[in-house]
């Protein structure tokens, strides 16, 4: 016989208590969207974020869009909309970077680019040698991770992300000691593209002097010319003279960082890997035999300015990719201590560096 139970339970109402579990199950995704948007960056479909990403860089591509805006706009998308493609923005924006810098080498005459990285040689070892020394007791006054202020120190004092990634490769700095110099140097380098223009004019800078005075103090060479692009022409080919040849010290202030931490940590390892990945800036000879071209080859003078008006809006479009791949995550991971060290270093070479232009150029 069955159990009249049985049937009592197929027909019974389900339990008041059920109800919103199962209201819950039934929530369409875009009402979930709706609420969470915008606290949550991945709140909406990745499709969507994709179409956004894509069209900001096309527009990018337009003459509507200045360099500091480009950065701005990708930096405001990544923060409110998780950029979906974040690794291979990355791998463009560095490949596209050294492309734009060599187009802009058909544009230079290389007699301007070996007197201008000439002159400045001299003041390029003074202000690395003491940014890099003044780091160091910043380092240990403040009790920052040796690896992070060695990072922050080379980004600061040669350029950028190119700094970092090099000397981060041969002292074994790991992912998210990176990511704090990253951070830092990219805030650092954000301000300077708003903040250098406006500096010099306010002071009456020549071109000539606010070329080599961005060319030392601004950290990434993206950037540089950025921000001297809307300075004059000639600003442009000072600034990119004198940051390029600063780039080449990343070999031999990698090389001393990994002789540095090998001795005192006895580390075999750390030893075979800087002989393994550190990365040289193969670019910069690009750009000079660019620059030779220019000079020496008929009939590159005359498709000059197309190659520099490409590498203008290439530039632009690789601020945007730098500004996109900023994530919460990132300036979480930096800590007061080494933002302030950032901060200081970065005032002491901007400071000194304009006053000694501002003497002597």
């Amino acid at each position: 016989m069955i159990n009249p139970l049985f049937f009592a339970k197929l027909v019974s109402p389900a339990p008041i208590s059920a109800l919103p579990a199962v209201s819950e199950r039934l929530a369409t995704p875009e009402s979930s969207t709706r609420r969470r948007w915008p606290r949550d960056s991945q709140a909406l479909p990745r499709g969507v974020r994709q179409v956004i990403f894509i069209f900001a860089a096309a527009f990018c591509l337009t003459p509507w869009i200045s360099s500091p805006l480009a950065l701005a706009l990708g930096a405001i998308l990544a923060l409110t909309h998780e950029n979906p493609f974040a690794r291979l923005g990355k791998k463009i924006s560095a490949t596209l970077l050294k492309v734009c810098v060599v187009f802009l080498g058909f544009g230079m005459d290389l007699q301007v680019v070996l007197r201008t990285g000439l002159q400045g040689a001299g003041l390029a070892a003074a202000t690395i040698a003491t940014t890099v020394g003044l780091a160091w007791i910043l380092g240990k006054r403040l009790g920052i991770d040796r690896k992070v202020s060695a990072l922050i120190s080379a980004g600061t004092a040669i350029c950028g992300g190119s700094a970092i990634a090099a000397v981060g490769s041969v002292i074994g700095a790991g992912e998210s000691e990176i990511s704090v110099a990253m951070g830092t140097v990219f805030i650092l380098n954000a301000a300077a593209l708003y903040l250098f223009p406006v500096v010099g004019h306010t002071l009456g800078l020549t071109q000539v002097q606010f070329g080599t005075w961005a060319g030392i103090a601004i950290h990434d060479i993206s950037s540089v010319v950025g921000a001297s692009a809307h300075y004059g022409l000639d600003a442009l080919q000072t600034a990119t003279a004198v940051k390029l040849s600063r780039a080449l010290w990343i070999i031999p202030v990698a090389l001393g960082a990994a002789a540095i931490f090998r001795s005192r940590r006895g580390d075999h390892q750390t030893k075979t890997h800087s002989r393994q990945t550190m990365q040289i800036p193969w670019f910069i000879g690009l750009f000079v035999l660019a620059s030779v071209a220019r000079s020496f080859v008929p009939g590159v003078v005359d498709v000059a300015p197309a190659l520099q008006h490409l590498a203008g809006t290439g530039l632009t479009l690789t601020l945007f990719l730098i500004g996109a791949g900023l994530s919460a995550k990132t300036l979480r991971a930096v800590g007061w201590r080494p933002f302030l060290q950032g901060v200081l270093l970065w005032l002491f070479i901007s400071i000194v560096s304009l006053m000694l232009i501002v003497r002597f150029a």
